[in-house]
């Protein structure tokens, strides 16, 4: 077991026992470490401590945090969905694919792909010349299933094995971008009803949640909300476009395509970072 797995195993314990509330030598133990050098571990890679992780998967999130996520999105359709979005710690410019090279099928684009591990998992990633293509988390039996995926979508292009090519889209979530650092740009192919629901979910801020119901009034079609849960659903790049803060309108989880606890687990290192001091950042990335 590597460094990253013991973090994400640990997340993935405190979360399946957030109610019991164990103490840092139980999760310590949980991954084979003593309590001091899980400390030490967790904050290096996670960019906070195992406590404050634990704070935050037991925050009271739903109502308080909601609220404010509706009047975020209101504004931003008062602004207009269909330009670029700023995701407020990262900027991010998402784009859709023409109806060009939808007919074209990829052809002529070269398209690299990887497998890179994190704090919060593995990452399946793939980049067009124009921007991410596709992100999602996965384990050593599903990682040929979204290579396929991928050659189904883009029939015609040439993909390649090239982790240095696709490093930079999981380093920028992870680290901080360096001053005049450009926009992380999306490439993504949906119907315009899914990628304005994507563009919605690029306005919630990190720390902070919206039902399914606020993203259909926030588009103008408050009776959506089935529509606009299965646009969530069909996200094609996890994290940067945050399909994980959205909730139901009662507070509880909703779906995650990765499964629920590592929904729980992505909202909780969020909401750790969104209200924290601790300016600690995760190391490199590896392969």
């Amino acid at each position: 077991m590597n460094d990253y797995e013991r973090i994400e195993k640990a997340m993935a314990y405190m979360v399946a026992h957030a109610a019991e509330q164990p103490n840092l030598e139980t999760v310590a133990a949980h991954v084979h470490l003593s309590a001091f050098h899980f400390q030490r571990l967790f904050c290096r890679y996670a960019g906070i401590s195992p406590k404050r992780f634990l704070q935050a998967l037991t925050l009271e999130r739903g109502k308080q945090l909601m609220h404010s996520s509706t009047s975020l999105l209101d504004i931003a359709h008062t602004l207009g969905l269909s330009g670029g979005s700023r995701l407020y710690d990262h900027f991010v410019q998402l784009e859709a694919v023409t109806p060009g090279e939808y007919k074209r099928q990829g052809e002529g684009v070269e398209i690299a792909y990887g497998v890179h591990e994190t704090p919060l998992g593995r990452l399946f990633v793939a980049v067009t010349p124009r921007g991410i293509c596709r992100m999602g988390f996965v384990d050593t039996t599903n990682s040929e299933e979204l290579l396929a995926r991928l050659a189904k979508e883009w029939p015609r292009s040439t993909l390649q094995h090239n982790t240095e090519s696709t490093r930079y889209a999981v380093e920028r979530l992870f680290t901080e971008p360096e001053e005049g650092a450009t926009a992380v740009s999306l490439h993504v192919t949906g119907t315009n009803f899914q990628i304005a629901v994507w563009r919605a979910l690029l306005t919630i801020p990190e720390g902070q949640f919206a039902s399914y119901s606020h993203i259909a009034q926030a588009l103008g079609s408050p009776k959506s909300s089935r529509a606009v849960g299965n646009a969530v659903g069909a996200n094609p790049i996890a994290l940067w476009i945050p399909c994980h803060r959205v909730i139901q309108q009662s507070g509880a989880l909703g779906g995650y395509r990765w499964g629920l606890e590592k929904k729980q687990m992505v909202q909780a290192w969020e909401l750790a970072l969104a209200h924290t001091d601790n300016t600690a950042l995760a190391p490199s990335l590896t392969t």
